[in-house]
């Protein structure tokens, strides 16, 4: 029986997809915002929030779990590391629903549907939250 086994194949063997999942996880971490096909965006979606309810424990064995699921290369640790460092602070006092997937239309090529998938309190760098600002009294 198939009870709760509720899996978005996206035309591609498993181990293909969780591959496409874990690269989508680790470029919406890395990036903050992602343009890709609305499939593949709400495909990401849950797996990209399992990922910041993890990283909401910050312990020791949340930390390994999660490089496991991302996969042991260098990116992987990198986004791990901006997962608990960045991410799940920003989220602290949310209980769910991190991501957002904003529909943007087809595209012109095969008339997929396209989407931008981001987090919901996105953390911005200290760095760049001042920026806009300098532009803003240097225009006036």
């Amino acid at each position: 029986m198939r009870h709760r086994r509720k899996t978005v194949k996206l035309q591609r063997k498993a181990a293909h997809r969780d591959a496409l999942l874990r690269n989508l996880a680790c470029s919406l971490v890395e990036h903050r915002r992602i343009k890709t096909t609305l499939a593949k965006a709400k495909a990401l979606r849950p797996f990209a929030e399992k990922l910041v309810t993890l990283a909401k424990r910050d312990t020791l064995h949340a930390r390994r779990h999660a490089i496991s699921v991302l996969g042991s290369s260098q990116l992987a640790q990198r986004t791990a590391k901006a997962l608990f460092e960045e991410i799940a602070p920003a989220h602290a006092d949310r209980q769910g629903g991190y991501c957002r997937i904003t529909k943007l239309g087809q595209r012109r090529s095969d008339s997929a549907p396209m989407a931008f998938i981001e987090w919901v309190d996105a953390y911005v760098p200290a760095g760049e939250e001042a920026e806009p600002e300098e532009a803003a009294a240097a225009s006036s």
